[in-house]
């Protein structure tokens, strides 16, 4: 580890380090480095070790050139923080990562070809910092030529629960998008993990869409195979013809991205690759006159040319399809050229899931495959495939020339409140070796394909790609077997479909004539979509229901005096959506017409969560209102807990004690009480807000324990059992108040040797306030709230309280706390008006 002093002094919890082990290690302890520097940077709660995973591949592709090119892996530690739960430190982060970089490179300002710049690779929220770095005003956009990101949340934070969290992803993207013409000169790829990174939705993970495109790539890999492939990509975009150092070329390096995740995963990168390529060897030459040809050869000592005229397909067929099971390459024969000398040369593209059970790779044959359209080689004469002498070894081949109007089907997908009811389907013939079916109005839906009569040795072969995202990003596809004739694949999108785009996905089939296909869809969106898309913000339902519980045990006391029922019942009584979502949803229609939103605007109102899922395409009513119906269930067992839970501590608590009379004070403010409240309010303003809302928690559940052992005491009033009912309520809803601010709390203690005072803290001013209304509410009753002037304002609050709930704290949760704390403040009230 290295450090500058005043760097130490600035930043206390944060460390820079260079990855090495054994020999490489001791070589370099002196910091007399000589590779191509690269800045790793974790994310939520991660580790500077986790560099380790690139290094070590690093290191060894090193060894293998002995050392010709190698990398200097360096790490950040950021103390493991939760950034993605807490940004108060995201800023600090990205000032620290910044005087990495001019450290980082001050150690190479000796070498002969010293580099003016690093590559950085963050995993999820250090990949934003990364994208952050260029928000800062002194930062010179040239220190970073190439950015990768793996599982980063661009778009939005997953869990937004504090201020600072979201006002730093508006500044970073506001900033990529307004300069995007800036940014051309750095090469960004965002690697999303696919639907096995149940953290990281991959809609999240792709960059903002800028007015440039050229400079920036989403793509979607397994998670298995990124540090190998982020290894070549490093490798190809660092080289240069005249020394070892970072490509000045922005064209070269997105062309490297392109090659590795969109065109060719398995091929090495050439950035001049030969126009013309010689076939050497004393090899038989086989013409094939068929538009459907099949070849087996099994420990064969000969190799073959077999040659294609194109001449007498072109008028017939429009495309042409070629697999093989083996490494071998395709050419086009040039027109006008001497025998064995062939340019244009072309390679299979190889396609590999990596995502089948072990146990079925006994039974797979890897296929690479190629398909030709012919109008676009209209020079060309032939098509020639080399075969290989294949001793000890069983190779399959397989072309056909076909019309694409043929090979292409439509699959209507079900519609999508059909809710896996009913399903459609197609049967196809399996004469040919390729087919295409088109999935059309096809959205986040489950596809089925049956194989009946499927052999072992000839397994389904597919390939889904999309061009939604704009970069023709390949598909992913999660499969699961049920031997022997039956495969499910589930397919959803990652990302909405823009409504200018009206491309229609498609599905490729890589069949065999041992078998037969019927391909069919269930809609089973609302699984998928809504746990998927929507489960950060179930906490705000659940908010929610217990609120307007509240609000009608309120109304109950000012109508009957007296609360006959429990927290359940009313909890039930008052889960009423209807009477929330209609108006979210007129808002919602209205925004869409421009006199609407000058008003809403010049109100200073901020725009409707819904508002901006609609824009995206991931929210209508129907989502809503699951996700209520949820929230009520959640709102209803987690009481049921809560009261449940409450009544065995009394219960142990009162075989353990002596049993003691609860002694009312008919004083709500006593100077003791005054006491605790100013002390709480300075243990808020100078350590943590979050801490003093705690403590006050704390102090309120025990007071409810108290409160229930005095009545299981045999001294039970209808007054005490009234209040005990409420006070159950307001600690129920209070715990949740307590869950969300809970992150800067472990932030807090976490950090606590650095720094006793929490800065920036998000709860601070509403942990004060707090702390002075539950200090007055954990010591009232009911008979001083429900003689108030003001319980029937109080008593009504609560609902439209919960319709600004569920429009604003969709994609806020820190303004959950705010609402409840208003009409907290209206209960306070309602005990001394």
């Amino acid at each position: 580890m290295f450090w500058e002093k005043w760097l130490a002094r600035r930043y206390p919890a944060y460390e820079l380090y260079l990855y090495g082990e054994g020999n490489y290690a001791e070589e370099n302890k002196n910091l007399l480095l000589t590779g191509i520097p690269v800045l790793f940077l974790p994310g939520n709660a991660g580790s500077y070790k986790q560099v380790r995973s690139l290094g070590s591949i690093a290191l060894r592709k090193a060894e293998d050139v002995d050392f010709k090119y190698h990398f200097n892996f360096f790490s950040v530690n950021f103390n493991e923080e939760l950034v993605a739960l807490y940004g108060g430190s995201l800023q600090r982060q990205t000032k620290f990562v910044h005087e990495c970089i001019k450290v980082i490179l001050k150690l190479y300002r000796d070498r002969e070809f010293a580099p003016t710049s690093v590559a950085i690779v963050g995993h999820s929220m250090g990949g934003l910092v990364a994208r952050a770095l260029l928000t800062l005003k002194n930062f010179k956009p040239g220190l970073i030529n190439l950015l990768i990101t793996q599982a980063t949340p661009h778009v939005a934070p997953v869990m937004p629960l504090d201020k600072y969290l979201t006002d730093f992803y508006t500044a970073v993207n506001n900033h990529w998008i307004l300069k995007a013409q800036d940014l051309r000169n750095l090469t960004t790829l965002s690697v999303a993990g696919g639907f096995r990174d149940y953290q990281v939705r991959s809609g999240l993970a792709f960059l903002p869409r800028l007015s440039q495109h050229d400079s920036a790539l989403s793509v979607v890999v397994k998670k298995q195979t990124i540090f190998l492939v982020l290894h070549g990509v490093m490798l190809d975009s660092f080289l240069c013809n005249a020394c070892i150092n970072i490509t000045e070329d922005p064209k070269k390096r997105m062309s490297v991205l392109h090659h590795h995740f969109v065109r060719h995963p398995a091929k090495t990168f050439e950035e001049n690759p030969e126009a013309f390529t010689e076939l050497t060897g004393a090899f038989m030459w086989i013409p094939v006159k068929a538009s459907k040809w099949t070849y087996s050869v099994y420990n064969d000592s000969d190799g073959k040319y077999f040659t294609f005229p194109l001449a007498s397909h072109r008028k017939s067929y429009s495309h042409v399809y070629c697999e093989n099971s083996m490494l071998v390459d395709i050419w086009e024969l040039a027109r006008g050229k001497r025998r064995g000398v062939f340019s244009n040369s072309f390679y299979f593209s190889f396609f590999l899931f990596l995502f089948f059970p072990p146990f079925f790779l006994s039974f797979f044959c890897f296929f690479k495959v190629v398909l030709l359209k012919l109008q676009d080689y209209t020079s060309l004469s032939h098509i020639v495939i080399q075969v290989p002498p294949t001793v000890g070894n069983k190779y399959t081949l397989g072309c056909e020339f076909f019309k694409q109007d043929s090979r292409t089907v439509q699959l209507p997908v079900t519609h999508l409140f059909s809710f896996g009811l009913s399903s459609s389907k197609i049967l196809l013939n399996s004469t040919g070796l390729l087919y295409n079916v088109q999935l059309q109005h096809f959205n986040r839906v489950r596809i089925l394909l049956n194989i009946l009569n499927m052999l072992y040795v000839h397994l389904l072969k597919m390939k889904a790609c999309l061009a939604f995202f704009g970069y023709k990003d390949n598909y992913q596809l999660s499969c699961c077997f049920r031997v022997p004739s039956f495969m499910e694949i589930s397919a959803k999108l990652h990302i909405a479909q823009p409504q200018n785009d009206s491309r229609v996905p498609e599905l490729n089939i890589y069949s065999s004539s041992d078998c037969q296909y019927e391909v069919s869809n269930t809609n089973l969106f609302y699984s998928y979509f809504i746990i998927r898309f929507h489960a950060g913000s179930l906490p705000v339902y659940v908010v929610c229901n217990i609120f307007l519980a509240y609000g009608g045990q309120l109304s109950t006391l000012m109508s009957t005096g007296s609360l006959l029922e429990r927290y359940f019942f009313f909890c039930h009584k008052t889960a009423k959506p209807y009477k929330v979502e209609p108006l979210i949803s007129i808002v919602v229609f209205l925004q869409g017409f421009n006199w609407f939103r000058e008003i809403w605007e010049s109100l200073s109102l901020p725009e409707v969560d819904a508002a901006v899922l609609s824009s995206q395409d991931a929210w209508f009513p129907l989502v809503s209102l699951i996700l209520f119906l949820f929230g009520t269930g959640i709102a209803y067992w987690s009481g049921v807990f809560f009261s449940t839970s409450l009544r065995l501590f009394s219960s142990l608590w009162l075989t353990l004690i002596r049993p003691t009379v609860l002694q009312k004070d008919n004083k709500l403010i006593t100077p003791r009480r005054l006491c605790g409240v100013l002390s709480l309010a300075l243990v808020s303003w100078t350590t943590c807000g979050a801490f003093a809302v705690f403590i006050i928690y704390l102090q309120y559940l025990f007071k409810v324990l108290k409160a229930t052992q005095s009545l299981s005491n045999s001294t039970t009033v209808a007054e005490a059992v009234n209040s005990l009912k409420m006070h159950v309520t307001i600690l129920n809803l209070f715990t949740w108040i307590v869950l969300l601010n809970l992150p800067s709390l472990i932030y807090w203690l976490k950090n606590l040797r650095y720094s006793v005072r929490l800065d920036p803290d998000p709860c601070r001013s509403t942990a004060i306030i707090l702390v002075c209304i539950l200090e007055i509410l954990m010591n009232s009753s009911t008979s001083e709230v429900k003689s108030s002037k003001l319980l029937k304002i109080a008593a009504k609050v609560p609902l439209p309280l919960s319709v600004a709930m569920l429009a604003f704290g969709r994609m806020h949760l820190y303004k959950v706390p705010h609402f409840v704390t208003l009409s907290l403040l209206l209960h306070v009230l309602c005990c001394i008006v």
